[in-house]
């Protein structure tokens, strides 16, 4: 059964269930701070998620993700929708909070009551995007904001962790972003499910877009029918297999009645709100297909699964490192481990067994704990 709320927060989720901005706020410090009652506060929002619309934002530094965002919140606004938005920023080196380069250029919607903006600083969580991001959106969420905007810090190739919290991931480049190969590595094609060409109204921006067409042909197989074999390679063997994987899975999704999905690049010039209302129509289509193929409520339950396991690791590591006993016992085989008398791994293993004992006496104290 899920763990009740702390009594010190009785008022401020009567404030919250009231929908005052001020407890949201408050409610969104004590979860990215881990204070006292966080997963508890958390527990007690669980049975109201499920609103809210997650959108990733994603792409290179520079690519105009923040203006887009802002148009993308305005575009909904018109529309009657409440929008809440995660802008993940640098960490300061200095206080080790969010810079809030994001959140100063999103300053046309930041008075709109609507609209509520929130920075976050990575402090140092790989993927782009904060460690407590994911707990954020759940406090967003059980506020009832129609829309989650979340916008990565923008570190290059690596933003995977985007399209684990969102439904729908969004991919930006601009014309500028330089050979389209540059983009397919570290899987940030296949993460996205949308593609825009921002800035384009720029030179170069019809070539790239053509070249984000062919490398997702590519991908999904329709292309590499005739070309020669490249190194050693044969891309039109590797396209014929790859177009009837393709096909294969289209005709047992069409003879079921699922719909398919093939990601479309866009064109927005987000400084000028050009391309906006296609882009919020294609991210509409998008959850439209993910609600009809079943896949909406895949990712939701795979989301699910990686917060248990992310529980899980959180609570293994805090309960293992703060065991004075066991930070101890490391300090004392270090010498050994430096003299070449044992092996890092051999000790690793030695402080395992210890883990093993210490979780095991956990577990026993807790089950007397419930007999009393």
């Amino acid at each position: 059964m899920p763990t009740a709320a702390l009594p010190a927060h009785a008022k401020l989720l009567d404030d919250f269930a009231a929908r005052r901005p001020a407890a949201l706020a408050r409610a969104i410090s004590i979860v990215e701070n881990r204070r006292d009652g966080a997963s508890r506060l958390l527990a007690s929002l669980h049975p109201m998620l499920g609103r809210a619309r997650r959108i990733g934002i994603t792409g290179p530094p520079g690519a105009g993700k923040s203006t887009l965002t802002t148009r993308l919140a305005e575009h909904y606004r018109k529309a009657g929708l409440t929008v809440g938005i995660i802008a993940v920023d640098p960490t300061s080196p200095y206080t080790g909070g969010a810079l809030l380069g994001d959140r100063i250029r999103m300053e046309s919607v930041a008075l709109d009551n609507g609209i509520f903006i929130r920075s976050m600083a990575t402090r140092g969580a790989l993927g782009g995007l904060a460690a407590a991001t994911r707990d954020v959106c759940d406090v967003l969420d059980a506020f009832g904001f129609d829309r989650l905007l979340v916008e990565t810090v923008g570190v290059g190739q690596s933003e995977l962790d985007v399209a684990h919290t969102a439904d729908t991931s969004v991919l930006v480049i601009v014309p500028e972003s330089g050979d389209s190969i540059q983009t397919l590595k570290a899987g940030l094609m296949e993460a996205a499910d949308l593609f825009v060409v921002n800035k384009a109204d720029r030179p170069g921006a019809d070539r790239m877009r053509h070249e984000m067409k062919l490398m997702l042909g590519l991908r999904m197989g329709q292309l590499a029918r005739n070309v020669p074999a490249h190194h050693g390679v044969d891309l039109a063997r590797m396209g014929r297999r790859a177009r009837a994987e393709r096909d294969a899975s289209q005709e047992s999704s069409h003879a079921m009645g699922e719909p398919s999905w093939t990601p479309p690049v866009l064109a927005t010039s987000a400084e000028r709100g050009e391309g906006i209302s296609e882009l919020a129509s294609a991210l509409d289509a998008h959850f439209d297909y993910l609600e009809k193929s079943g896949t909406l409520l895949t990712r939701r339950r795979a989301r699910l699964r990686d917060r248990v396991v992310e529980g899980v690791d959180r609570s293994l590591h805090d309960r293992i490192w703060n065991d004075r006993a066991l930070t101890a016992r490391l300090e004392a085989l270090l010498p050994d481990v430096e003299e070449g008398r044992t092996t890092p791994l051999a000790a690793s293993e030695e402080l395992i067994a210890q883990v093993a004992t210490l979780l095991s006496h956990s577990r026993s104290t807790n089950s007397e704990s419930e007999v009393a």
